[in-house]
């Protein structure tokens, strides 16, 4: 039970990073109804650009930053990973995919796999194609809760990303912004009658979805301490999975596909004996959520929480 709890931990923070991850991928469908495959290698060029950020400063694994320039570090990183990443995703969105909204599906499809390979290229390009380590800067605190191990990288990682769901939420649901964004995803056609400007909207979604992928970037490096230009395309779709297991199109529904793969992934899969599958749950990883990927997609195609996309007539 010990062990359960413990990984249980880790699964939940885990799911957290899955979760913002989803989160863009289910805004973009829920909007334009384009799978954006290019949405996990955002969150990779965030993962470099926290490190960049964070040598700029002249933090390395050398250095142990304190106190207020600590906070602030790792403050402006993670709002500049946000803040670029968002710039990144509505540049993406103007040049590959705007272009594209009227052709057929399959054009602007193939032109987000571009845009994932090209993202790709630029991230190996820019720190090499092995592993870059992130500044083990964030001073690390255990808590013991009973039998089970709680640091404070993981109380971090949670808050931090349940916090930006709750104001994502919020802008959706409480703003005007986030009224035109619903009512773009309704009816297009309708919205723009009314007034909305359609094209700034459809922006706007790839700012906010591309700045949660930087600040998943950001957390992932500091939770797991290293990153690789092929991490976006490996977690992006996990999180894909993540998002089709709530329901995609469906904000709450990315937010519990989310929590649920890493626990699946984290809890559940380790404890996969060896006698049942070979070397153990740990090696059928990612192969044991694609599995629930595909059982979603035969047995409930529409999601957990049902997907929220208009019906096209």
């Amino acid at each position: 039970m010990t062990l359960i709890l413990q990984l249980l931990i880790v699964g939940i923070a885990a799911g957290a990073i899955y979760a913002l991850i989803a989160l863009g991928y289910t805004m973009v469908y829920g909007i334009i109804e384009l799978i954006n495959f290019a949405h996990g290698d955002i969150f990779m060029i965030g993962s470099l650009i926290s490190i960049a950020i964070l040598g700029a400063f002249g933090v390395t694994n050398g250095s142990h930053p304190s106190g207020w320039f600590l906070a602030l570090v790792l403050l402006v990183a993670g709002l500049c990973s946000m803040l670029l990443c968002a710039v990144l995703g509505v540049v993406i969105e103007r040049i590959a995919y705007r272009p594209l909204r009227n052709a057929p599906r399959l054009a602007p499809l193939i032109s987000a796999i571009g845009v994932s390979l090209i993202l790709e290229d630029a991230g190996k390009l820019w720190q090499g194609n092995t592993n870059i380590p992130f500044p083990d800067i964030f001073p690390r605190v255990t808590y013991n809760v009973g039998p089970v191990h709680v640091s404070n990288i993981d109380i971090t990682v949670v808050v931090v990303a349940v916090g930006l769901m709750l104001a994502l939420q919020w802008l959706v649901t409480r703003t005007k912004m986030g009224r035109a964004m619903r009512a773009v995803a309704q009816d297009r056609e309708a919205a723009a009658l009314m007034g909305v400007n359609v094209d700034t909207i459809i922006s706007f979604t790839f700012f906010v979805g591309a700045g949660l992928a930087g600040a998943a970037g950001f957390i992932y490096g500091l939770y797991y301490g290293s990153t690789i230009f092929s991490i976006g395309f490996s977690l992006g779709l996990v999180a894909f999975t993540a998002a089709v297991l709530g329901g995609i199109g469906n904000i709450l529904g990315a937010m519990l596909g989310g929590f649920l793969i890493g626990i699946v992934s984290e809890v559940l899969v380790p404890l996969i004996p060896a006698t049942i599958l070979p070397h153990g749950g740990e090696a059928w990883q990612r192969a044991v959520i694609f599995a629930v990927l595909i059982l979603i997609l035969i047995f409930r195609p529409s999601g957990l929480l049902g997907q929220q996309t208009p019906e096209k007539v």
